[in-house]
């Protein structure tokens, strides 16, 4: 190795460990202040104490309540994410039409880029007309339609490593397109259902804007709403009790990664061996 090529991988290293540090900083917080007696913005242990934790769960009502509101809302948006994706991706993988590489690119790209903030508006006044504010189906629609498009076009490259030859022969025995989607095609891009599930999943857990624009009764809030209401006497932000919630609040994902990681495994390509 020659010293200019030494000297260049000493310095992307340290570079990468410096953006390392940065973004473990948070984490560290979110470890540390839960159990700290006087919360401060600093990452660092400081008189531990379950204090923060007891005000959460025994001081205020409504916790366990917008953790099932979160969990609602993301599984039923999972549920439809799934249940639309899935077959969309497959007919999209085995129907050829002119223009269908163009239709998936744009699809995508204006998913990504009309989203959000940009898309509150129409999408508030769309969910108004369908008399579905105030309702969590109203959410499912309106969160499983901004992630439709990448789900889509992350199965279909699952269902393009499927041969077709494996459709043909359970045709030839009778078999359905739908018996063959079901028995043979879900089967094997099952690592790309556990992917976009779980993607969809911490989506729908961590968005803000849109339960809180279409949600209006409290108790319908979700736990990433709930969140900003964590203030004290003085109006500011009461850091203990944040810390405790947003330690909580993140269990749950983490199980979710955790599990389907055990049980399905996280793999971007489809489960059929060349």
């Amino acid at each position: 190795m020659t010293p200019s090529s030494f000297a260049a991988r000493v310095a992307f290293v340290g570079f990468a460990s410096l953006i390392g540090v940065f973004f473990a900083l948070p984490m560290l917080w979110l470890v540390f202040a839960p159990f700290n007696g006087e919360a401060t913005l600093a990452a660092r242990p400081s008189a531990p104490t379950l204090e923060n934790f007891r005000q959460v769960f025994f001081e205020r009502d409504d916790i366990v309540r917008a953790l099932g509101n979160s969990a609602w809302l993301a599984a039923g948006t999972v549920v439809i994410v799934v249940a639309v994706g899935a077959p969309a991706s497959y007919a999209l993988s085995r129907i050829r039409f002119p223009g269908r590489d163009t239709f998936l690119y744009v699809l995508l790209l204006l998913s990504s880029v009309v989203a959000g903030s940009a898309a509150i508006l129409p999408l508030y006044l769309l969910i108004f007309e369908l008399d579905m504010i105030n309702t969590f189906h109203g959410v499912w629609l309106a969160l499983a339609g901004g992630m439709l498009p990448a789900s889509i076009f992350i199965l279909k490259d699952f269902t393009d490593s499927i041969p077709r030859s494996y459709e043909e022969s359970a045709r030839v025995f009778g078999a359905s397109p739908f018996q063959a989607l079901r028995h043979i095609v879900l089967p094997v891009i099952r690592p790309g259902i556990a992917v976009i599930a779980v993607w969809t999943a911490v989506q729908v857990w961590g968005n803000f804007l849109v339960p809180f624009i279409l949600l209006r009764d409290a108790d319908k809030g979700p736990a990433a709403v709930l969140m900003f209401t964590f203030q004290d006497e003085g109006g500011g932000t009461d850091l203990g009790p944040l810390a405790a919630f947003g330690l909580v609040y993140t269990v749950p994902i983490l199980l979710l990664y955790w599990f389907v990681n055990k049980r399905y495994g996280f793999r971007f390509h489809g489960g059929i061996k060349r």
